[in-house]
């Protein structure tokens, strides 16, 4: 992730965390006095993505999602502030147990 897109992020965190409506302007403000460079697009994007959802929902839905192909599905998805990732179902995977190797399985042993 890009440094523009972390700190517009923390900069929204910040605001909705304070009870603060997220506008570009504001997103802008946090911004630049944090002495962060940025594009002139991403406050504008952010707060247009972030009026249309819930951050509440989405920070309580961040571990919800597990695994890599969940993220790639939210970059490509374009949804903005985690919002493919909230949307998508958890899935359930199964977790085998790891057996554990003995030297006999590797065709040796110590007292050989």
């Amino acid at each position: 992730m890009a440094v523009s897109e972390l700190a517009c992020t923390y900069a929204s965190l910040i605001l909705h965390d304070d009870g603060i409506s997220i506008t570009a302007e504001k997103i802008a403000t946090l911004v630049s006095a944090a002495n962060v460079a940025i594009e002139s697009y991403w406050p504008s994007l952010f707060a247009k993505l972030c009026e249309k959802k819930n951050l509440d929902d989405l920070v309580m839905n961040v571990g919800a999602v597990g695994g890599g192909a969940a993220v790639a599905v939210a970059a490509s998805a374009g949804g903005g502030c985690g919002a493919a990732v909230a949307d998508a179902p958890a899935a359930e995977e199964k977790k085998e147990e790891a057996k554990e190797e003995s030297d006999d399985d590797m065709g040796f042993s110590l007292f050989d």
